[in-house]
C-alpha cells in the first residue's frame, strides 16, 4: 500500500511540475509578446526601409491631398516600395479609405496581412487594425 501511495505521490508532483512548466513558458511567451509590441509602437514609418527618399515628399503630398491621389500615387509607384515600408504605406491607405470603400480597404489589408511575416516591424500595427478590417 505505502508504494502505491509513493507512487501516486510522484506522479501527482511530476503532474504538477509539468503544470507550472507550462504556465512559465505562458507567461515568457506574453512578455516577449510586450515587448515586441512596445517595440513596433516606437517605430517610425519614415526610419522603415523599403521607399527611395525622393519619393517621399510626392507620398507626403498625395496623403495629404485627397485618397484618389492617394489611391493614384499608390498605383504609379507600386513597383519601386517594398516591405515594411510598402505594407505600411497600403495600411494608412487602408485606414484613409475605410470609410468611402470598406470593401477596398479590407482586399487590401487581407493583401498585406498575407505578405508581412510575425517578424516584420509592420505586424503589430497589422494585429492592431485586423479586428477592424475582418
Amino acid at each position: 500500500m505505502t508504494k502505491l501511495i509513493s507512487a501516486l505521490i510522484i506522479v501527482v508532483v511530476i503532474f504538477a511540475g509539468w503544470k507550472f512548466f507550462l504556465y512559465w513558458e505562458k507567461v515568457k511567451n506574453e512578455e516577449e509578446a510586450q515587448k515586441k509590441q512596445v517595440i513596433a509602437a516606437a517605430v517610425q514609418p519614415e526610419s522603415l526601409p523599403g521607399l527611395p527618399p525622393q519619393y517621399e515628399s510626392g507620398l507626403r503630398a498625395a496623403q495629404q491631398e485627397s485618397n484618389a491621389a492617394f489611391r493614384k500615387w499608390l498605383k504609379t509607384y507600386d513597383k519601386v516600395l517594398e516591405d515594411p515600408r510598402k505594407a505600411w504605406i497600403q495600411l494608412d491607405f487602408c485606414v484613409a479609405i475605410a470609410r468611402e470603400d470598406p470593401s477596398e480597404a479590407r482586399r487590401v489589408f487581407a493583401e498585406v496581412k498575407a505578405r508581412v511575416p510575425p517578424s516584420s516591424p509592420v505586424w503589430p500595427r497589422v494585429k492592431e487594425l485586423e479586428k477592424s478590417y475582418e
